[in-house]
């Protein structure tokens, strides 16, 4: 008996008692019922905290690399947003010589007040993928602004768009200038449209905007409010509009499949339907993460963390969301990072593995309703045809007791008797950690602490379509990403 055939025999046993969770996979693009999300060259991002980005890039060496390895699989540099909480306490200054200046009384800190320099621009105009600005609305000084921006546009060759000012709902808390008087989402929307206006024009440049940038949910803090102001002067400097979000709550909740499609589908679904109907705008998750303020030490650098990443980003693709930025924060102080100066982070594991399944697509779809624990995605490449499928059992298991597994059957698949391979997502719990040695890895790979250089040997796994179909299991706190090509 082969390999492949004792796989498969495998599977029909140990499915034997279980029902098996179906998907159809559409021959084509537009067949089957279900919604197509076109897709950008690179859905997946990082958004880098303001004052921390130019340290990521001079000082921790996994940056690059990490990135480059999403490169690799893509072929496109993943894009970046350079913002946050520091953009707006970060004032311009044109004769200083450095990246950034500022002081904290610990290292761990994130500083109050520093300047920026032309030299901040010239760095990130290095990167060679595309790249967000997030500039200073907050203190109210747009000539200062105004002159970062063209700067900006200057240095930053692979520029997208420039933001003006992040998380604005926050400013009367946090005692900005703008705010000083009545401040609401329409004293915000009237700002912006005002802003964006003075800044597009001055730099010359139509659909250089990233506008929005809120936390609090849509429809009060969203796109709608904000469009609801605009006239055709201002709408044509808008690249795109952007929200944020950080769903927090249990690793249980995090790694939960209906948990997430439900929080974009509330969230989300009307306000990005706002644009696309209005505008024909992109709309993008402009700075996100699991839980915020840097994550939560007990939950962010887990594996139910990393699960909850691959299902997130994809479910925010499938439901036309073009771009999704991960937020990366104080460098050495940072629960959800996906890298830092010594340790890997979990999700990166769940990252690269949503990476790996749009590498290349052009379209995706969800398979599910998303009303369960087991999901179902398919990437489709430039001619319609399916490419991989990506399958997810976000049973919760912590270690102890039995371990379930879920049988997942597609259905659909073209001949019989051809071999589908497969790359499993697996480690040893939803608890486990990439900083404390857990064994987590991607087709049998992992990435190095302190550089994020691939290890081990690439491993797939193998099983027989027959009658059109083919049944993988899948254990809780897994993905199984099958190439179909």
């Amino acid at each position: 008996m082969t390999k492949i055939t004792q796989y498969a025999v495998l599977c029909a046993t140990l499915a034997q008692g279980v029902d098996a969770v179906t998907f159809a996979v559409p021959s084509k693009v537009g067949t089957g019922g279900y919604s197509y999300a076109p897709l950008d060259p690179a859905p997946l991002g990082i958004s880098f905290e303001f004052f921390a980005f130019p340290s990521y890039f001079t000082n921790v060496t996994a940056t690059n690399q990490c990135l480059s390895n999403w490169k690799d699989l893509t072929g496109v540099w993943p894009p970046i947003r350079i913002g946050g909480t520091t953009q707006d306490r970060a004032s311009f200054d044109a004769s200083t010589s450095a990246y950034v200046d500022y002081s904290v009384a610990n290292p761990a800190d994130a500083p109050m007040t520093l300047t920026f320099g032309p030299k901040f621009m010239t760095l990130a105009g290095t990167y060679p993928g595309r790249v967000v600005v997030g500039l200073n609305r907050g203190k109210n000084n747009i000539q200062n602004t105004i002159a970062a921006a063209k700067v900006a546009v200057a240095e930053v060759k692979n520029l997208l768009a420039i933001e003006l000012g992040n998380e604005p709902e926050y400013y009367p808390k946090d005692g900005q200038p703008i705010a000083s008087g009545t401040w609401n989402p329409s004293v915000d929307a009237t700002s912006q449209v005002n802003w964006n206006i003075q800044v597009g024009s001055a730099v010359g440049k139509n659909n250089i905007i990233q506008a929005g940038n809120w936390n609090q949910a849509p429809p009060q803090w969203g796109a709608a409010q904000l469009m609801a102001k605009e006239n055709a002067t201002s709408r044509q400097y808008v690249r795109h509009y952007a929200h944020h979000n950080y769903p927090g709550g249990s690793i249980q909740k995090l790694q939960t499949h209906s948990e997430t499609a439900s929080n974009i589908r509330s969230l989300f679904d009307a306000d990005v339907a706002a644009v696309k109907q209005q505008t024909g705008k992109e709309y993008v998750l402009g700075e996100t993460n699991s839980v915020s303020g840097g994550g939560a030490a007990a939950i962010s650098p887990t594996w139910g963390a990393a699960l909850w990443t691959m299902d997130y980003v994809l479910r925010a693709t499938a439901s036309n969301i073009s771009r999704t930025y991960f937020h990366h924060g104080t460098v050495g102080n940072c629960q959800y990072c996906f890298w830092g100066r010594y340790s890997m982070g979990a999700p990166y594991y769940g990252a690269t593995a949503a990476v790996a399944l749009l590498a290349g697509a052009r379209h995706l779809a969800a398979l599910d309703n998303g009303a369960g624990n087991y999901a179902g995605y398919a990437s489709f490449d430039g001619e319609g045809r399916p490419l991989r499928v990506l399958v997810y059992n976000s049973d919760y298991y912590a270690a102890t007791g039995n371990r379930g597994s879920q049988a997942f059957t597609l259905t659909g698949l073209d001949g019989g008797g051809s071999v589908v391979r497969a790359k499993r997502l697996t480690a040893g719990s939803s608890l486990s950690r990439a900083d404390r040695g857990g064994d987590l890895s991607f087709g049998g790979q992992t990435w190095g602490n302190g550089t994020c250089v691939v290890g081990g040997k690439e491993t797939f796994e193998t099983a027989s379509v027959a009658n059109g179909q083919v049944t993988f299991q899948v254990k809780a706190a897994e993905a199984l990403l099958v190439y179909l090509q």
